[in-house]
């Protein structure tokens, strides 16, 4: 049946803003009958719906927090926000996902479903909750199961079974889809209001993907003419998906079950029912995959930060000696860094070359940030919103942005079961609701259960056919370039090969209207981009006097529909059958992704993404002028596309003894953007525990995701840094009382195993209180005093920016903000770990140009240490944690706590720290077709 509330007293009350502090009790009743009706009704008959195909043995599980429903009605949203109450399904899967941190090491696999869901195909008879033929079609089927609602769905015809994707989707997740077409078309707003987290999302992503319909529109045909016949089964699938969408939202407005958004939001009058949801049309799509593919599948970018911190290190050092310093830094190969390819195969990709060319790098003191944000109107209280918007965006799905899935993959050659074992899943943060939602679609020439983006949900697009596996993690090679172009008669007409060219200016205004639910009084603004042939502006500059804009050119801008054929493949029984059908289906996938596939027999790895083939001599870190003698090979600015990097290329494998990926390194010589990558990194903490699983042999299902879990709970810098420290402190006898008691506290919490761990369940107290309040607010103190003076503030300062100096789980200053869950992905901890060991003696693959704690010296670099560790030691926990919107000052566990940011109208509880995928997958198939 369709997820419907029938209207109530409050439904009736005209509404457009948020629930005030009190509520009747008469109308709380009348609520509550209301709300349980549509679940209270026997579920409709059904046979056993469980799959012949399936050869998983029951050993396929999976879970994604809060839960499948995301839709909830006006009355739904009041109740919630008046008294936590949830609607069915909501957050039921939000408890098994919080308690793995305190219930992993007693799992066995027995029990890994205390934790997890039965990710079988089908439903068992006595499972059904409900079986719905959509909008009454005989060719389409969807059952919901009782535990979690999860849509089941089966079609005759191809058309039927996209069909019942489409309006599954748009019942679980109607709203959240409604806002991310607003959010890709830069419309955001106009649709959902003017508060500061709103201009913030829109913001983020338009200047990344500011395309006109005319663009969203061409990269469909685009697509769909070069893909052959999978191409056009493509927009077939696309177009009966939309039709299955726009009949849910006809459905739900006649019905009035639609989600309470509407009416929030001024789009629906709750007593007249006036007002339309508008049909989704298929550049929502494009707009959908533009946000989504900014957000986890874009690595690169960063080359003017990267210049101006290389600047500084020339200006400290002399062009010579800086250089190599800001090389040192960078990490680009570094010989130390976890591999995820790691039998010695190389894949050279972005490395330096030998003689640059073509560089153009600002003058000093001359770069600046093109205005995004025009001609705003508002008061007082949304003046301020462009100053606020982007750290909004940051906190809301900034963190996403920087990569934070993971994987841990064992051959079969090292398991109990003599079947190749997976656990892992893609990081896309925490929200309400959230952004990808679960189904199961069996139709012809697709079979598969998992977890799709909402409003993308065609395909399943991490999840498990019928006797494969498949997921992914962010890898963030660079496929984002950076140009100067020269600028001729006026800051908008620039030099295009020779020949003084207008830059394109694409504007999206956005006006909002007085609302209470928020604070933000009536306003409007416009967002503007001028583009160009090399991307759109982002700064301006000048260089040798010579004024420029630089531009930001990616391989995946204006292709942002072309992954759909990859995502087919991975559907299709037909085409998958082994481990290299799936790196063939991965190589048409063109955002940058680490993907990895488990039968019963084999593993794979495959890493995607289009990368572009750049002129001999670019070396890709910095700007490049734009002139066609550094342009991508063959670049055709019409459709943005070039050479590129054949899939040989690409780090790839095939039953390597094991895979670890927590968005680390690829494979040597494959130089990856984001920064950081070197001797100490987050995926150290997966490597180390499953080598020794390997190591032992017998690998199950349980060890490997207690191997994960323990991973998911250990403080980096504490298991992998705090040593050696220690080992500099304990060069001689420490006479300070206040250091003393510190270090003994710290060597406690490494020898315990260095986890941020509750006390027990539920306890919100960790076990070693003091010891990590300690390392958190000792860590920016010696990070500090350690490198600043070396360094001297205008390089130090430069390459924090490049790379922020700590990332705890409570830092509100770090790339992921606060609350986000995802944690100790980029930090100085590398820098600190092959500085001290230097300082100690030791060798030192890969070192920094210079050793920096006390110039070399041990005992000078001893007294650093505790100087700061006493400095830290005398730090409140109301300072080292001071307390936001969500805590109170010194709650140490709440300041590390899960929050759900709330994209639509339900709120949900805080969950205790775990630093893991959100959708997750354990897997050990015990056959193959």
């Amino acid at each position: 049946m369709p997820r419907r509330t029938p209207r109530t007293t409050l439904d009736r009350q005209r509404t457009s803003r948020r629930l005030p502090g009190f509520l009747k009790t008469a109308s709380v009743c009348v609520l509550v009958a209301g709300l349980l009706s549509p679940f209270s009704r026997s579920a409709v008959a059904a046979p056993d719906t469980t799959a012949a195909s399936d050869h998983c043995g029951g050993r396929c599980s999976d879970i994604l927090p809060p839960g499948q429903n995301g839709n909830a009605t006006l009355a739904q949203i009041l109740l919630n926000q008046a008294f936590g109450t949830q609607p069915a399904h909501a957050e039921d899967q939000l408890g098994p996902y919080a308690g793995l941190a305190t219930g992993y090491r007693g799992l066995t696999d027995a029990t890994v479903n205390t934790f997890f869901n039965d990710a079988s195909f089908g439903v068992p008879a006595d499972q059904v909750a409900s079986t719905e033929k959509p909008a009454g079609r005989s060719d389409v089927t969807i059952v919901r199961d009782k535990k979690t609602g999860v849509p089941h769905i089966t079609g005759t015809t191809r058309y039927g079974t996209e069909f019942g994707a489409g309006y599954a989707a748009a019942q679980d997740r109607l709203w959240l889809m409604d806002v991310f077409r607003h959010v890709g078309r830069g419309r955001l707003t106009s649709f959902a209001g003017g508060a500061p987290a709103n201009q913030g999302l829109e913001q983020q992503f338009y200047r990344n993907a500011p395309y006109t319909e005319a663009d969203l529109q061409a990269q469909i045909d685009n697509a769909v003419a070069h893909n052959g016949a999978r191409g056009q089964q493509a927009l077939a699938d696309v177009k009966a998906y939309l039709d299955g969408i726009n009949a849910y939202i006809d459905a739900s407005d006649s019905g009035r079950y639609f989600p309470g958004e509407y009416v929030l939001t001024g789009h629906k009058d709750s007593i007249t029912n006036a007002g339309t949801i508008e049909h989704f049309r298929i550049t929502d799509l494009v707009a959908l995959a533009s946000v989504i593919g900014s957000l986890f599948g874009s690595g690169g970018g960063g080359e003017v930060n990267n210049a101006l911190s290389l600047l500084a290190a020339q200006a400290r050092y002399g062009v010579e000696e800086g250089t190599k310093v800001w090389e040192s830094f960078r990490e680009r190969n570094d010989p130390e860094a976890v591999l995820t390819v790691h039998n010695g195969e190389r894949f050279p990709y972005g490395t330096k070359p030998a003689d640059p060319q073509g560089e153009a790098l600002p003058d000093t003191g001359s770069v600046t940030t093109e205005p995004l944000v025009y001609d705003r109107t508002g008061s007082a209280a949304t003046a301020t919103a462009e100053s606020t918007s982007a750290a909004a965006a940051q906190t809301v799905l900034g963190s996403a942005r920087r990569g934070m899935s993971n994987a841990l993959v064992v051959s079969g050659k090292h398991t109990a079961g003599g079947h190749p074992i997976a656990v892992f899943g893609p990081q896309t943060g925490y929200f309400a609701p959230q952004l990808l939602m679960l189904q199961e679609i069996q139709g012809p020439g697709i079979s598969a259960r998992g977890a799709s983006f909402a409003g993308l949900s065609m395909y399943v697009e991490l999840g498990r056919g019928q006797d494969y596996a498949w997921s992914a993690t962010t890898s963030g090679q660079d496929i984002i370039d950076t140009y100067a172009v020269e600028l001729c008669q006026d800051d908008h007409h620039y030099l295009y090969r020779g020949t003084c060219t207008a830059m394109e200016k694409v504007e999206q205004k956005n006006a909002w209207k007085p609302t209470t639910a928020d604070g933000t009084a009536a306003g409007s603004y416009t967002m503007r981009v001028w583009r160009t042939k090399y991307g759109p502006v982002e700064y301006r500059a000048t260089v040798g006097g010579k004024k420029v804009a630089y531009t930001t050119l990616r391989s995946s801008y204006l292709h942002e529909a072309d992954s759909i054929i990859g995502f087919q493949m991975l559907n299709d029984p037909d085409f998958v059958k082994g481990p290299e059908d799936f790196q063939r289906a991965a190589q048409h996938i063109n955002y940058t992704f680490n993907w990895f596939y488990a039968d019963s027999q084999h593993t794979a790895y495959y890493n995607s993404g289009d990368n572009p083939v750049r002129a001999s001599g670019v070396d890709a870190e910095f700007p490049v002028w734009a002139r066609p003698a550094y342009e991508w090979r063959n670049w055709d600015p019409a459709g943005n596309t070039a050479d590129y990097t054949p899939p040989s290329a690409h780090p790839h494998s095939v039953d390597q003894d094991y895979y670890i990926s927590w968005n680390n390194k690829q494979a040597e010589e494959y130089t990856t953007a984001p920064w950081g990558n070197g001797s100490v990194h987050r995926g150290n903490l997966l490597d180390d525990r499953v080598k020794k699983l390997v190591a032992a042999g017998g690998v199950t299902r349980a060890r490997l995701v207690q191997a994960m879990a323990d991973a998911g709970l250990a403080d980096l810098r504490a298991e992998d840094v705090l040593p050696r420290l220690l080992q500099v402190i304990d060069s001689a006898p420490v006479t300070d009382s206040t250091a003393a008691a510190a270090v003994s506290k710290l060597r406690a919490w490494v020898t315990a195993g260095a986890r941020r761990a509750e006390t027990s369940a539920g306890a919100k107290k960790y076990a070693d209180a003091d010891a990590i309040r300690i390392l958190d607010a000792w860590w920016p103190l010696l990070v500090e005093a350690e490198f600043r003076p070396g360094l001297g503030t205008d390089l130090y300062t430069a390459i924090t920016r490049n790379l922020p100096v700590d990332e705890a789980p409570s830092a509100g200053h770090g790339p992921t903000g606060s609350h986000a869950g995802s944690s100790f992905q980029y930090g100085w901890w590398s820098y600190v770990d092959k500085d001290v060991r230097a300082v100690l003696g030791e060798s030192v693959r890969g070192p920094l140009a210079r050793t920096y704690c006390g110039d070399g010296s041990l005992a000078a670099c001893r007294d650093i240490l505790i100087g700061t560790l006493k400095e830290a030691a005398g730090k409140t926990a109301a300072q080292v944690y001071p307390g936001d919107e969500q805590c109170a000052a010194g709650d140490q566990w709440c300041a590390d706590s899960i929050v759900h940011r709330t994209l639509g109208g339900i709120k949900h509880g805080k969950i205790g720290w775990q630093n893991r995928p959100t959708y997750q997958q354990v897997v050990e198939f015990t056959s193959h077709r």
